[in-house]
């Protein structure tokens, strides 16, 4: 009997499954657009992104003979004859092709001068017609005998490479493989990503400040005041980052209007520099990120009674008591989504502190920029891409481990 009974209800299941089957394809049809969407415009950026950090093609591609050649080479003392000759056949080949400054512009990032080099000796191959080419080599150049040289041109030879990532943390491989700290004088950024995370913490922190009890009284104040507060938390968000971010530009110049204010009500003596200084841009980015902030709280503390509060003053508590152990609590939802709201989206920042700032103030952000579109260094701005990314997914997940589960987390 009870084999009857299981037997049935697995019958019943699997009726039940048939009969949600038309419905599932057709959500599942409906979703699909959004699915290719994120795809394409999320999803597939992240991930050449991330192969890009570690891609490594220029040596393989431009010294394939040398390469082989190298394989035969025990690490330590001067590479043998047949490695210089296959060395000047593949820059032969490279400079017919016009790579060679590719190929020297990769092992630069390595060893300074080497592109230099790399361009010299392509130039000079090009006039020879036969060899012995190592004495030549050492001739043109003495650190083409160098083991470290040929060390970094054997360890590129792989498709992929540690560099752009431990470069971006201030890490390097040593010719021998072993990974350490670069020079004091070359380690940038991790004081950088350092930098990212005090502005972004400390805006969070300000517009915590600042935004709670603007949530709290659009919560309280009469409708008609309630709306009109509102539509000024909104009406930043309805023009462009750009637009605000000029729009500090005038008023912190010197000549600007909050240096008019200063002198006017006699709180400084003279102007004061404000623009493109650390105290800018916070003050800039914290008027920005303001609405980001207060929404979430507010949509938090709209759903929370007021009759909490009375009953609570009603039974003895006093008015701030009451308000911290009763009322406040319940806004945490709404706090803890708009401060990471607010922090991840201050960890990317790019166009108010390159236009407010000064160079100690600029972000991790902007140094991406500057490999993309000055240096051309694609590697290196993806390994940076990759640690800001990856420290983004930490402080979410951090997030998530405090407070217990991402259904805690309110944005409306």
């Amino acid at each position: 009997m009870v084999s009857a009974g299981a037997s049935g209800g697995t019958e019943i299941f699997k009726a039940v499954q048939r009969a949600e089957r038309p419905g599932r394809r057709a959500s599942f049809s409906l979703a699909l657009p959004l699915v290719i969407f994120l795809a394409i415009v999320f999803i597939a950026p992240i991930l050449y992104l991330l192969a890009t950090s570690v891609e490594n093609p220029e040596v393989q591609e431009v010294l394939p003979t040398t390469l082989v050649a190298l394989e035969h080479w025990d690490g330590a003392s001067t590479p043998d004859e047949p490695v210089y000759a296959a060395f000047a056949a593949d820059l032969k080949t490279a400079q017919e092709n016009s790579t060679a400054a590719l190929l020297g512009k990769r092992l630069n990032y390595e060893i300074s001068g080497m592109r230099s080099r790399v361009l010299s000796a392509a130039r000079m191959v090009e006039e020879l017609d036969a060899g012995p080419y190592k004495d030549k080599f050492l001739k043109l150049n003495k650190d083409w005998g160098s083991s470290d040289v040929w060390a970094v041109i054997k360890r590129n030879g792989h498709a992929y490479t540690p560099y752009y990532l431990l470069t971006a943390l201030d890490l390097k491989q040593h010719p021998d493989g072993t990974i350490g700290q670069v020079d004091a004088n070359q380690a940038v950024f991790v004081d950088i990503l350092g930098r990212t995370f005090f502005v972004a913490m400390l805006v969070t922190l300000l517009t915590l400040i600042l935004g709670y009890p603007v949530a709290y009284v659009l919560t309280i104040a009469p409708k008609t005041i309630a709306a009109v507060m509102l539509l000024m938390v909104l009406l930043p968000l309805w023009t462009s980052l750009l637009v605000r971010t000029t729009a500090w530009v005038v008023l912190l110049q010197s000549q600007g209007v909050i240096n008019d204010i200063l002198l006017g009500l006699h709180l400084i003596g003279e102007r004061v520099q404000l623009i493109f200084t650390r105290v800018g841009t916070i003050t800039a980015m914290t008027h920005i990120q303001l609405p980001f902030t207060i929404l979430p709280i507010y949509s938090v503390m709209r759903a929370i009674p007021t009759t909490q509060l009375r009953a609570a003053r009603s039974l003895g508590a006093p008015p701030i008591s009451a308000f911290w152990r009763i009322y406040a609590p319940q806004t945490l939802p709404g706090v803890i989504a708009g401060c990471l709201m607010t922090f991840i989206l201050s960890l990317g920042y790019y166009i108010t502190p390159a236009l407010v700032g000064g160079p100690r103030d600029q972000m991790v952000s902007n140094f991406i920029a500057d490999f993309i579109n000055r240096n051309l260094n694609w590697g290196m701005a993806s390994g940076l891409g990759v640690v800001l990314l990856v420290v983004t997914l930490a402080v979410y997940a951090l997030f998530l481990r405090l407070v217990g589960g991402a259904d805690k987390i309110k944005l409306g």
